[in-house]
């Protein structure tokens, strides 16, 4: 008896460390605070906990891993599991997905986004430029169409733009110099200091991060249709981290993806977007809106020079940009 029980306390010992064993817990680099934006992080997490029974578990840290910056450098080093970034931040690092910001692309929806940013991350040339950093791409955080938040005299024309320091990254920045504005990049947690200092006069966001980051307390105007485009900021993971997850945890976290995104889509075209209106009466904002003789002549000075820009900028560097730029241009075309 006394040799049965022993073997039973073994046995439970065994059990316990086993599953202790098969426990996961993975380290998230996000920015700023939960909002919109991460909103198909938040609920990743919740997903993969309630299909592994909380064997595997996403901690999620709002800045208290990285800077945003560098999220990409701590994923190819594995400071942590899985991360957020902007490709516009660091264009170097990730010059296929930039194909993604190019000025006036013509994209309708975050639908469309999603699809278009899928695309891209799926295309040989951007799973090779993300090795080089020992990442894999999840899933996009789709914006919509940037529009500008600004102090002081509301802009009656295109022309008024004209020395006026706006913080716009990627391929907006390109754009905005056109019509002689001054594109000044910083991160998104930089830049309500900024404003209020008046390093920036103005700043191009997505409808979130104006209410997130605060850009509107202090603004005056808002331009209604400017839509010079967006930015592209993937949720990626460490490769290796990904590799060694059991199948049943990594079938977890790909299983949850749509869904995840489901969740995004319908709280950014819902509960987002049905406060921005109302956010801007509130605050008495003047909402600019210009003629669509000033957005098209906007759009033929900025959208095929970028474009040229960029493709002889990439096929010079290695990537075959023609190519990923058809890819993109085409689906949009085709209404995908």
């Amino acid at each position: 008896m006394k040799k049965y029980l022993n073997g039973a306390v073994v046995a439970t010992i065994a059990a316990t460390f086993a599953g202790q064993a098969l426990a996961t817990e993975w380290n998230v680099s996000l920015w700023g605070k939960r909002r919109a934006f991460t909103e198909h992080v938040e609920k990743l997490a919740e997903l993969v906990s309630e299909k592994t029974g909380g064997e595997f578990t996403l901690n999620l840290s709002y800045g208290g891993l990285s800077k945003n910056r560098e999220n990409l450098d701590g994923i190819s080093i594995g400071a942590f599991e899985m991360a957020q970034f902007c490709a516009g931040y660091h264009r170097d690092k990730n010059p296929s997905i930039t194909v993604l910001e190019l000025p006036f692309l013509g994209v309708s929806s975050l639908e469309q986004e999603v699809a278009l940013s899928m695309a891209v991350y799926k295309h040989p040339a951007t799973v090779a430029d993300l090795a080089r950093w020992n990442a894999t791409p999840l899933m996009p955080s789709p914006l919509p169409q940037y529009n500008i938040v600004g102090g002081g005299d509301a802009p009656a024309s295109l022309g008024d733009f004209k020395g006026l320091s706006v913080r716009a990254t990627g391929g907006i920045g390109k754009a905005m110099e056109t019509i002689g504005a001054v594109p000044t990049s910083m991160s998104a947690s930089e830049v309500r200091q900024s404003m209020d200092s008046g390093v920036v006069k103005a700043v191009a966001f997505a409808p979130h991060a104006h209410m997130s980051y605060g850009t509107i307390e202090n603004a005056t105007w808002w331009t209604s249709n400017l839509n010079p485009g967006t930015v592209n900021c993937p949720v990626v993971v460490n490769s290796d981290a990904l590799a060694d997850l059991s199948d049943d945890h990594r079938d977890a976290l790909m299983g949850s993806i749509d869904e995840a995104m489901d969740h995004y889509l319908a709280n950014y075209n819902g509960a987002t977007m049905d406060a921005w209106g109302p956010a801007l009466e509130e605050r008495g904002i003047e909402v600019v809106t210009f003629s669509d003789d000033e957005i098209a002549a906007f759009k033929e000075a900025a959208a095929a020079p970028a474009a040229a820009a960029w493709i002889e900028q990439n096929t010079a560097a290695g990537l075959p940009a023609q190519e990923l730029y058809d890819l993109v241009t085409g689906m949009i075309a085709d209404g995908q």
